[in-house]
């Protein structure tokens, strides 16, 4: 694909991987904002970009493009140390200038209330990175605005500690304007309570492993990296908060540690979670961690990352002939987006820009690249507290995420077909394939069909997760919940276990509970490029393919291997599956020797003679070797 704007030459002796250097990052900033704001309200408040609205409105829209390009162009700026080669900071002003003057007016420049989230509160969110561009460029900004523009901007960003937000990341927003009013000398108890009360919720939110729940539930996802992470770790940064950095940055470390291995060879983030239109904001913790020093990455591996992570979607269609980022993941994509997703949504991707705040001589940009994580030996890696299981493979350098403990659902809330989410329900998702559209056959999926209705995952209940020497295992069981009639049937539950081994997948369900009548499905890989295999090894009778003609986010057609079978009372299905740039070297159908299901107990022995043994109960134990 062509980029829109001009670009350096390649420097491939600094970064052998990907050309890119630290010019790159910043042609592709003034480009990105250059083009955005041809499309800006006379004086500058609203960048009114084009597209379908969001449910927030087009006001809300114009805002948000303000909003996100300008945290482009603060970490552009500040991490130029104040130099603004294209004015951008002067428009920034006028365009604060405007929008704070009469702010619920309906008008041409005014921007809108920031009120709780349930009645009016998008504007929050972009409350925070209007007040985290203003921290960044302080002494070219602020610092020089007139003392009645202070005070107007203040008066609405104190409509965001002033109200409630969505009770998830959203908390981090008022955190943000507090941390900003508080450095340039406008704090107050609300400041200071805003900036507590978000502290204590991300606290009873640390799960472990590095990983943050978005709120009380059990959702873990790109969040993690563009939000939970970045928001505390940039406020110590900029702020000289080391009692906080002391805190928060050993928890981003042990969080690099497993999410920089979902990045595929290519540069592709896991495809996985919501927002996904923010592209390459999912590097955002890893910049973080290198201007931070919070990192257990090399300077090299870090741009390797990140660098990679920007050209993989410069090079896929993800910047519109008119130099804008589309909505969707290469291109535009309708089932990648929510209905919080607006024209400039996408802008979040901004986030991708803290590696600027590396100044040029900074080893983020001067070392030579190294390899990915995912470009060294094969690796399965578990992280029990989020759920998760990771599984890369150099040769074709796709990474695979098997889901056995994030999901979409709140506390309070109760589990409903309707409300089915592809991007959290699925049991796997990878760097080269996306989850099929809800309309379609749904990947990656154990369906229990009763009735004639299928089934659907929305509440995950995680069981363990472990890994050896070259294999891991992940597990969880649900309540399937139905697409019409009944949502669950009494005593009905699936148990799932993931064993990862190079580049198969052992999968065994047992259905507990399935009454008279009823069937069961197991779909794999999504694909038409790549190679998806499936092969049943115990309990399934019949296997077929099936067309899903919306495709993915990565095809615009795929087909979807599935296995069936009838079942009735409690019952062990087993299955090998595999996707890969390439049909396996060794057929599926070979790679398993023997399989020996007894009450409470399943031994499967590989070709290799590896044994893998999974033990039914409480607790649920995988045994390997």
């Amino acid at each position: 694909m062509t980029i829109p704007f001009e670009m350096p030459d390649e420097n491939r002796e600094l970064s052998p991987y990907t050309g890119y250097t630290r010019a790159h990052w910043e042609a592709v900033a003034d480009g990105l904002l250059g083009a955005a704001w041809r499309w800006a309200s006379p004086e500058g408040a609203f960048l009114d970009l084009p597209g379908r609205p969001s449910g927030s409105g087009v006001r809300s829209d114009g805002l948000e493009g303000y909003a996100r390009t300008f945290l482009a162009a603060g970490f552009r700026v500040a991490g130029a140390d104040g130099k603004d080669p294209h004015g951008l900071l002067e428009r920034y002003a006028g365009g604060l200038t405007a929008g704070t003057r009469t702010p619920g007016r309906d008008d041409a420049e005014s921007w809108p209330l920031i009120l709780d989230h349930h009645v009016q509160g998008q504007p929050m969110v972009e409350s925070a990175s209007v007040a985290l561009g203003l921290k960044l460029t302080r002494p070219w900004l602020w610092d020089r605005l007139d003392g009645d523009v202070q005070d107007r901007a203040e008066k609405w960003l104190r409509g965001a500690i002033n109200h409630t937000p969505a009770p998830n990341n959203w908390y981090l927003f008022p955190f943000m304007v507090a941390s900003f009013l508080e450095e340039v000398g406008r704090g107050d108890a609300a400041t200071t309570r805003a900036m507590d009360r978000a502290l204590e919720l991300m606290e009873t939110w640390y799960r472990g492993d590095g990983w943050y729940a978005d709120g009380d539930g059990r959702a873990f996802d790109h969040y993690n990296g563009w939000a939970l992470h970045l928001y505390p770790m940039l406020h110590a940064h900029l702020s000289g908060d080391t009692a906080l950095s002391a805190r928060f940055g050993p928890r981003l470390r042990e969080h690099l540690e497993g999410f920089s291995l979902l990045f595929g060879g290519d540069g592709a983030p896991v495809h996985f979670g919501r927002s996904l239109s923010y592209r390459f904001a999912a590097s955002a913790a890893v910049g973080v961690g290198a201007v931070t020093g919070h990192t257990p990455l090399s300077p090299g591996a870090s741009r390797r990352l990140i660098s990679g992570n920007l050209r993989y979607f410069l090079e896929r269609g993800a910047i519109t002939g008119d130099g804008l980022l589309s909505l969707g993941w290469h291109g535009p994509h309708e089932a990648t987006l929510q209905n919080y997703s607006g024209p400039a949504s996408p802008y979040w991707a901004s986030k991708g820009f803290v590696a600027l705040l590396a100044p040029e001589g900074d080893p983020l940009w001067t070392a030579p690249e190294e390899p990915a994580p995912s470009e060294g030996p094969d690796r399965v890696l578990a992280l029990p507290a989020p759920g998760l299981l990771v599984q890369s493979t150099r040769a074709d350098g796709i990474v695979r995420l098997h889901n056995h403990g994030s999901d979409h659902v709140r506390p309070h809330e109760g589990e409903f077909a309707a409300q089915d989410d592809a991007h959290y329900g699925r049991q796997a998702y990878s760097t080269h394939t996306g989850p099929t559209a809800l309309t379609n056959v749904s990947d990656n999926h154990l369906s229990v069909e009763v009735g004639g209705a299928g089934s659907v995952r929305r509440r995950i209940h995680p069981l363990g997760a472990g890994h050896g020497d070259g294999w891991g295992w992940a597990a969880s069981w649900h309540r399937p919940v139905f697409t019409s009639g009944p949502p669950m049937v009494p005593g009905l539950r699936v148990e799932s276990v993931t064993v990862a081994r190079g580049a198969r997948e052992l999968r065994v369900h047992r259905v507990v509970g399935a009454p008279h009548g009823a069937r069961v499905s197991l779909t794999g890989w999504a694909t038409e490029a790549l190679s998806s295999e499936l092969v049943g090894l115990h309990g399934w009778a019949e296997r077929d393919e099936v067309r899903a003609p919306q495709g993915t986010a990565y095809e615009a057609w795929v087909r979807v291997p599935r296995l069936s079978a009838d079942v009735e009372g409690t019952a062990v299905f087993v299955a090998l599956a595999s996707l890969g740039a390439t049909e396996p070297e060794v057929p599926l159908v070979d790679a398993v020797t023997e399989v020996v299901a007894t009450e409470g107990e399943l031994k499967v022995t590989w070709a290799d003679g590896f044994e893998s043994v999974v033990v039914f109960g409480e607790p649920l134990r995988v045994q390997c070797g």
